[in-house]
């Protein structure tokens, strides 16, 4: 069978001479789904496009697979690195990296230990410094007995959530790698690490990568495991309530048992729920400024039927994923979009206090549960919401409190959760009943076009109408909505200074990640980690090693 090659420009080459071939190329080729869930056979496929033998490929190094469903044939496309007649002169393997032993070098604290602070510990160390990393969650395997809690017994523990604990939010998210902000940093640096300790090499050349809610615990574990061999500390249990700063510079941090770290720096990772340190920088007389974020609901539909819209074919073929979507509307000059949208997954409750119902999504390495969701939400600027001008610069996260409150007491005060048929939805009435959901704590029927405020209720209105145009049976009465997807960001901004990244009112103060208001996701959260380590290990390697008390 002849495979069609794609050449650097995109279009396909018919006919390749061996005069045309070089040692090294780079070529793509499109197979169906099942030969593409061969390694074994793609030598062979490489080998049938170029019309040569597949002994003459010596070494072959995949370098990007997608799902092509333009047409009603859907392929896989993958691209390759070949090398033809020669070995090449270095086979790169990402194997484990050897990390220095910094356990007497230079203290830098870094609060949360999520992608922006485990990586930014991971990148101190690589840079002869030592982490302290505090955490107000608990380890990856005791947080899973609090998550559990929440879904049989609707208790919240606010400090550890689907939200806060090691890993942070991520770990319960599906472990979607895919991000836009690749001038960041370096996307496949981050990458090589999650692979270094435990992640498939799948990550490494899928289009849109992801891990797994069920992998990624071991994965955080693995690097944990890592800094501590490498000298670092790190602190569970432990939130901090108290940054002191003399001079207008850092000089270290207190937690609420007491406990004092001492270091000039501090990576302020704690993700963008951890409202309290938002408050605390506050009273500290330390700038935070309002920010554009968004809000609206979590849409579950059965994943046969978006099967079905994007792949065009029922049932979904075996070789194929689970299928995506992505789409977003401007209505009344406000972006709807879907955000972390999981095919495969299920809904769980993110409230991180409570009397609030907060709903995210997340899925398992395999994405094989008959649900797919997305949270489908509507951008919101300052401006939206100037009737809560009296909070200054907290307007954004009263509006969210007011919201999830709404929604908390929507369910019968519990962590069920408010939802309705979108059709329902669309038309302003409250559903007589609702369909399978995979949200474990229960949904209750409620009139989420009237808990929702106004100018965000109308507006999911019209963009599912709109939706619908663009994924034919997507507005459907088999699909269900739950309130509320609030925490898809921070509405606040911690300011840094552009060229150091330092708070641009105290030295030695890094604010990082999502909570930060610089990132969205595990990757940019983990590059802009990794960019506040080398800042504080420009500024601060050079000195000497500081004593650090607890």
């Amino acid at each position: 069978m002849l495979y069609p090659a794609i050449n650097r420009y995109g279009s396909e080459v018919i006919d390749l001479s061996l005069s045309e071939i070089f040692m090294r190329k780079e070529v793509e080729i499109a197979m169906t789904p099942k030969q593409a869930s061969d390694p074994s056979g793609w030598k062979t496929a490489f080998a049938h496009a170029l019309r040569i033998q597949p002994g003459r490929i010596k070494y072959l190094n995949p370098i990007q697979r997608s799902v092509d469903a333009r047409s009603n044939k859907i392929k896989i496309r993958l691209k390759a690195e070949l090398f033809i007649d020669e070995q090449p002169a270095e086979i790169r393997k990402y194997i484990r990296r050897s990390y220095p032993d910094v356990s007497h070098k230079t203290p830098v604290i870094i609060v949360g230990a999520g992608p922006a602070g485990l990586f930014a510990a991971l990148t101190l160390i690589e840079n002869g410094m030592k982490p302290i990393l505090i955490e107000r969650g608990k380890d990856v395997k005791a947080r899973k007995f609090d998550i559990a809690q929440i879904n049989r017994e609707h208790i919240v523990n606010p400090d550890s959530n689907f939200c806060f604990g090691e890993g942070g939010a991520g770990t319960y998210s599906d472990g979607k790698l895919y991000t836009r902000s690749t001038k960041r940093g370096n996307v496949n640096e981050i990458l090589s690490v999650l692979v270094s300790h435990g992640a498939d090499e799948d990550i490494l050349i899928d289009s849109h990568p992801h891990i797994g809610t069920d992998k990624l615990p071991a994965i955080v574990a693995a690097m944990r495991q890592t800094i501590l061999e490498a000298g670092g500390e790190i602190y569970f249990n432990r939130r901090i309530t108290e940054i002191i700063i003399q001079n207008g510079r850092i000089k270290g941090a207190e937690d609420k048992s007491g406990n004092r770290y001492e270091a000039q720096a501090i990576i302020l990772a704690t993700g963008h729920s951890a409202r309290d340190i938002y408050e605390l920088l506050h009273l500290k007389g330390l700038t935070i400024e309002a920010k554009s974020f968004a809000l609206g609901v979590r849409a579950e539909h059965p994943q046969a039927l978006i099967d079905s819209i994007q792949y065009r074919q029922s049932p979904r073929d075996p070789f194929l994923p689970a299928a995506p979507y992505s789409l977003v509307k401007q209505v009344d000059g406000r972006g709807v979009f879907s955000f972390c949208m999981c095919p495969g997954g299920i809904i769980v409750p993110s409230a991180t206090e409570a009397g609030q119902v907060v709903v995210n999504g997340m899925s398992n390495s395999r994405r094989n549960s008959p649900f797919a969701n997305s949270g489908i939400v509507v951008q919101i600027d300052p401006s939206d919401i100037s009737h809560l001008s009296a909070f200054g610069p907290f307007a954004g996260l009263e509006f969210q409190r007011r919201v999830e409150d709404a929604c908390w007491r929507a369910a019968g005060m519990s962590q069920s959760a408010p939802a309705q048929r979108i059709s329902d939805f669309t038309k302003g009435i409250t559903s007589s009943s609702l369909p399978d959901c995979s949200y474990n704590p229960g949904i209750v029927s409620a009139p989420l076009h009237e808990i929702l405020p106004p100018f965000v209720s109308g507006r999911l209105q019209e963009a599912f109408l709109q939706f619908d145009k663009m994924m034919k049976g997507y507005h459907t009465s088999e699909a269900v909505i739950l309130g509320t997807e609030s925490r898809t960001s921070s509405p606040i901004r911690i300011p840094r200074n552009a060229e150091t990244l330092e708070h641009i009112d105290v030295a030695g103060l890094y604010p990082c990640g999502e909570g930060a208001g610089y990132s969205g996701g595990i990757v940019s959260s983990a590059m802009d980690g990794v960019n506040c380590a080398l800042a504080v290990a420009k500024k601060y390697r050079k000195q000497s090693a500081q004593s650090v008390k607890y």
